[in-house]
């Protein structure tokens, strides 16, 4: 059974950094791209940073060079290196395949504070 699991998050000031984490239980993990989500109060689940299995990467236009995603394939373990935090980050953070992805893990909550 696939399971996904994110933890990292927090609060943190504007300005601050976090580092999240996905574990995932997937069978040939180091061949997907992996990607991570956010959600954010009354708004669409939105793809914020992806990451190939040969290791490129591509980033929604409000997080670049802000945000890096890498991973460790012999943890199947994907990351998402967030700096420069802004308020409009505050959103729960998930992680999933970018293509045909699987169940939602619960996600780990990032709150950014002006």
């Amino acid at each position: 059974q696939v399971q996904l699991v994110e933890s990292g998050g927090g609060l943190v000031q504007a300005g601050g950094s976090l580092r999240l984490s996905c574990a995932a239980s997937i069978s040939a993990f180091s061949s997907y791209t992996m990607a991570w989500y956010r959600q954010a109060p009354g708004k669409q689940r939105e793809m914020v940073a992806r990451i190939s299995s040969g290791g490129t990467t591509n980033y929604t236009d409000s997080v670049k060079d802000r945000f890096t995603i890498s991973r460790d394939n012999r943890k199947n373990t994907v990351y998402l290196q967030m700096n420069s935090l802004k308020p409009e980050d505050t959103a729960v953070y998930y992680c999933n395949k970018f293509f045909a992805q699987t169940s939602w893990g619960q996600g780990t909550q990032v709150t950014v504070s002006s």
